[in-house]
């Protein structure tokens, strides 16, 4: 097995050296860390696997030059691809909704990423599946882009430092809206992600660990990359996709689990008071998986400190996805 570093994403703020700082190893006889976190890596573009140093993509690609394309962001763990069926039907229907011709079939795509994920050597990480429009001119015009382009990209990360799994997140409100879905579809997993980004930067002059994005209405869409749930008397209750959520595959499956614990579940619109008197509050993603938010805008959420709810469906999400998913590598 080739050696893995893994890559925090998106590491809060340490401004002096703490117990909690961890330090990145050297990586020896290379002069720049991986952006990927592992060895030697492979990526596969358009049929084709090339080192990190020679994957490259064409200027004229119109995913560079306007966000044309979609993406999907996938975990596999001890060998196994999390959900992948739940995550390309997803992918296919972003694709849809732009007008975007897939030039590969389902069962092409899903060996395709097996096959990236075997020529990296690992059995547990993260996948970046993106579909560009592919190479164009400089117009706008995505009917001058003949063929899409397909990249697959496998990555060891973690998003977040263990140890705020057991002490949670801070989380601010942040002034910049979720995209209506008059304009963009938050439905659709672009590569504009912009409006994200920009509420992104909210949080970090903050010193936040993520951003509160409110819709027009002023009511709770989801987090900058996590959609976003709190529980209250027992009762599990998280945004609607109307309200400009996203539909996560992890928070689908928070769902399941809660349903098979026996707690209750709602999709509402929620709205920042909520989360301030919420007895417990977590998000879900999928680089993020489960994590337990502790304060927002200042204030303690419950106890200031992770719930029992979210505890239990943490221990059984981690259960899950050890235990189920696409297999990777040939069973014996």
């Amino acid at each position: 097995m080739k050696t893995t570093d893994a890559v925090v994403l998106d590491e809060p703020k340490i401004h002096e050296p703490t117990a909690d700082a961890v330090v990145e190893p050297a990586i020896e006889a290379r002069a720049t860390p991986s952006a990927v976190g592992v060895k030697d890596a492979k990526i596969y573009i358009d049929g084709k696997f090339y080192s990190e140093a020679d994957a490259k993509i064409s200027v004229f690609d119109h995913g560079l030059l306007y966000g044309d394309g979609i993406f999907e962001g996938i975990r596999f763990y001890n060998g196994r691809v999390f959900r992948l069926g739940e995550h390309l039907d997803r992918l296919w229907d972003s694709a849809r909704s732009i007008c975007l011709e897939m030039p590969m079939t389902k069962e092409e795509m899903t060996e395709a990423l097996l096959e990236a994920i075997r020529q990296n050597h690992l059995r547990d990480g993260y996948v970046r599946l993106l579909v560009t429009r592919g190479i164009g001119n400089l117009g706008l015009n995505p009917m001058q882009c003949k063929w899409p382009s397909v990249i697959i990209i496998v990555a060891a990360i973690t998003l977040y430092r263990e140890n705020l799994y057991r002490k949670g997140l801070t989380i601010v409100t942040c002034a910049t809206r979720r995209c209506s879905p008059g304009a963009l579809n938050p439905a659709v997993k672009s590569l504009n992600y912009l409006n994200n980004v920009m509420a992104r930067l909210e949080a970090n002059l903050a010193d936040a660990d993520e951003a509160l994005m409110l819709n027009d209405a002023g009511n709770v869409a989801e987090c900058t990359a996590d959609n976003v749930f709190v529980v209250k008397r027992g009762q599990i209750v998280t945004p609607p996709v109307t309200a400009g959520a996203l539909r996560g595959i992890t928070r689908s499956v928070a769902f399941e689990i809660a349903t098979e614990l026996g707690f209750k579940t709602l999709k509402a619109d929620i709205t920042r008071h909520d989360i301030y008197t919420a007895d417990e509050c977590f998000l879900t993603g999928t680089a993020a998986e489960i994590i337990p938010v502790v304060k927002a805008d200042g204030r303690l959420i419950g106890n200031g400190k992770p719930g029992p709810i979210t505890a239990r469906i943490i221990t059984r999400f981690r259960e899950m996805t050890r235990e189920t998913g696409t297999p990777i590598f040939a069973e014996h």
